[in-house]
């Protein structure tokens, strides 16, 4: 059976500083509680893992695709992704993408390099990522890079006063901004933002400060100060919101490149295809609705009666917050908005 378009289920993450906005913005089925902060949207790591939910593969993991159906489902990136272990460990689906709800600060932290990752024990993949900010409430800030001059030297010595957040370069995003946050980066989202996320998939990362909060037990949250001040890239420039770049498409602008993942954002009002360029894709729903199909005539008949229906396999309706992969294998897709619509696509370079 040849691969198709793939949705997966939601995996959540509920941590202190999380909230409501993933049900109630981005639509999850969420339970009760308030401390909703992170949905897990395609993701293969040892701390959550993507079931597909639709077509006649669902209730595989993603993980289980890597391993047995690689080639397919990384086409010209096989070779690299597909056969790819960390020391003697099974390969892994190279990006994660998911949602945060900020409602309070997280903490200002680092994450380490490929080179540095990959002599931890278990090894892991280092952490570059980006975000694009859904949601951003007046005065609410990021926090990315060090102010000017700081040493690892002088970066410590604040660090144990007390005094981190003075060390911290920061201002306060928009909606639709695109930051760019590479692995070796102190960085923290401020309290109010939502934000999608493109990353590495690695889930290694070292606390220097927590804003001075305690856990559930009432006990401060484990720092790793050390291992944070190694991890840092003392050479790193300012972090601002990415300049779109324009592509030769006009509906599509290039918000990163850079050596672990590309991330366009499509703005349609009429249809577009994804040609068949033997690599996967990760298509995130920002604003609007769409039908995607393999199959063009089929989109155009669904789209033209207005049908909310679809057929698991050939047709996908999707609505904002819902992010489908596109296997390499499965060829073009057509994408059939519904009115003005935004999409970031996201795939390997």
């Amino acid at each position: 059976m040849p691969l198709y378009p793939l949705k997966f289920r939601p995996l959540f993450k509920r941590y202190l500083w999380g909230g409501r906005r993933l049900g109630t913005v981005l639509g999850k089925p969420i339970g009760e509680g308030d401390d909703y902060a992170e949905s897990w949207e395609i993701a293969d790591h040892e701390q959550g893992q993507s079931v597909i939910a639709n077509g006649p593969l669902e209730g595989t993991t993603l993980h289980e695709l890597v391993v047995n159906r690689g080639p397919e489902l990384f086409g010209r990136h096989a070779e690299h992704h597909g056969g790819r272990s960390l020391q003697g460990r099974e390969p892994r689906f190279p990006l994660m993408f998911k949602y945060l709800d900020a409602h309070q600060h997280l903490s200002v932290q680092v994450h380490p390099t490929d080179e540095a990752a990959a002599k931890l024990e278990p090894p892991d993949l280092g952490k570059t990522e980006a975000w694009v900010i859904l949601d951003a409430p007046p005065g609410s800030r990021v926090y990315a890079g060090l102010t000017y001059g700081m040493t690892r030297e002088s970066l410590a010595q604040e660090v144990a006063a007390g005094r981190t957040e003075i060390c911290l370069q920061s201002f306060e995003p928009r909606v639709g901004d695109c930051i760019f946050i590479p692995a070796g980066t102190v960085h923290a989202l401020g309290a109010g933002l939502l934000i999608a996320e493109i990353q590495q998939a690695s889930d290694t990362t070292y606390r220097l400060y927590d804003w001075n909060r305690v856990g559930p037990d009432g006990q401060p949250r484990q720092l790793h100060v050390e291992q944070g001040l190694a991890a840092i890239d003392y050479s790193a420039r300012a972090i601002h919101p990415q300049r779109p770049k324009p592509t030769d498409q006009p509906h599509i602008e290039r918000l990163v490149a850079c050596d672990k993942f590309i991330v366009d954002r499509w703005r349609l009002e009429k249809f577009h295809t994804l040609g068949d360029d033997e690599r996967f894709h990760i298509l995130s729903v920002l604003e609007g609705e769409v039908l995607l199909s393999r199959s063009g005539d089929e989109v155009r008949s669904h789209s033209a009666a207005g049908s909310s229906t679809s057929d698991e396999v050939s047709l996908l309706a999707l609505t904002g917050g819902q992010t489908p992969l596109r296997p390499a294998s499965s060829g073009a897709l057509t994408i059939a908005p519904r009115g003005a619509t935004a999409l970031r696509g996201m795939y390997l370079p």
